[in-house]
């Protein structure tokens, strides 16, 4: 068989293959299947007729792309039960070691109110040692779910834990008229591209300051202050290591949390963290908890629930809509559990 013109590849190439992030796949019943048949099998399918084809090998799309179709790939078998795909893994290690003039892109999520949340994200699933760099599907449903709900945050101080780059905190800010939002996470970068997108928006956060004054000034009520314009504080915040002490000074009415039950080693210091939170507390009511997981690992989050009941907290399922208007793809399970510390 004679090898394809260059020419012929080159239009293959842009009419399957433009250079862009997905937020779904390029091919309708390649979708459908996934609804119904979310196995390895097919996803092994998909990627050798997409990035492993020939044609695609001989002339290859740019690395940014590769990066996302892959991210995409790979985030669908999360958020199923299928069997982890070493080749997606390994196409996906091959395209990271290619030099790219960058690794980030810019998305715009478009908010029901007409306005829009602007991110700098991450084109790669893991980027810098962190999976913080871009928006994970809980973070998506969190955020949906908050604004249908604009009374429980207006007013009101907001924790919000393990913020990553920062989507479900700035659509509150945006919609939802808090007094104070405080975003936190313990990634250097991560916290770096948090400050950077909350400024993209509109939004100036406070100065960086320690722990001991942030918490201090935060800890002042201010009467009549603008929740149009919201106080906005980043705050690097460590699980295992902070006080009970910091967390009364933070005053939080609300925590709310996306994405953070993914880890059996992380959930033990996160029910610290939430118990530290119950002791803290002094004279004031216990805030409202809200934690919103994407169940890829059955056992992980019925551990989650577990560590929760055996540490004394009470915990009840959030009623939610099965699908979020963020997304355009497969909906994964994901589930809000209201937390009563």
């Amino acid at each position: 068989m004679a090898e394809p013109r260059p020419g012929l590849a080159l239009r293959f190439q842009r009419r399957f293959l433009a250079a862009r992030p997905l937020r779904s796949l390029p091919w309708p019943e390649l979708e459908q299947s996934l609804r119904t048949a979310p196995d390895s099998a097919l996803l092994a399918d998909i990627l050798h007729k997409t990035i492993l084809h020939p044609l695609c090998v001989k002339y290859p799309p740019s690395a940014k792309y590769r990066r996302c179709f892959l991210t995409e790939l790979i985030k669908k078998l999360e958020s199923t039960a299928a069997e982890p795909l070493d080749e997606l893994y390994e196409a996906l290690a091959d395209v990271l070691k290619e030099k790219e003039e960058s690794t980030h892109c810019y998305k715009n999520y478009l908010l029901p109110s007409g306005d829009c949340v602007s991110l700098c994200e991450s084109t790669a699933l893991i980027s810098g040692g962190t999976t913080g760099l871009l928006t994970w599907e809980a973070a998506l449903h969190l955020a949906q779910w908050a604004l249908q709900n604009p009374g429980l945050f207006r007013d009101r101080t907001i924790l919000e834990l393990g913020s990553g780059i920062g989507f479900t905190g700035i659509a509150i800010c945006k919609t939802c008229q808090p007094r104070t939002f405080i975003f936190s996470d313990c990634h250097p970068r991560v916290l770096r591209q948090l400050g950077e997108n909350i400024q993209l928006n509109g939004f100036t956060p406070e100065p960086d300051m320690t722990w001991s004054t942030q918490t201090e000034s935060q800890g002042q009520e201010v009467e009549g202050q603008d929740c149009q314009n919201p106080k906005v504080i980043v705050a690097e915040l460590d699980w295992g290591s902070v006080t009970e002490k910091q967390l009364l000074g933070l005053r939080a009415d609300v925590v709310i949390a996306a994405d953070v039950v993914y880890d059996p080693e992380i959930i033990l210091a996160l029910i610290g963290m939430l118990q530290k939170l119950s002791t803290s507390r002094a004279d004031r009511k216990a805030p409202e908890v809200f934690i919103a997981s994407t169940i890829r690992n059955p056992d992980t989050y019925q551990l989650f629930q577990a560590e929760l009941d055996k540490a004394g907290i009470r915990w009840q399922v959030i009623p939610a809509h099965s699908s979020c208007n963020f997304l355009y793809d497969v909906q994964p399970d994901v589930t809000i559990l209201q937390l009563f510390i």
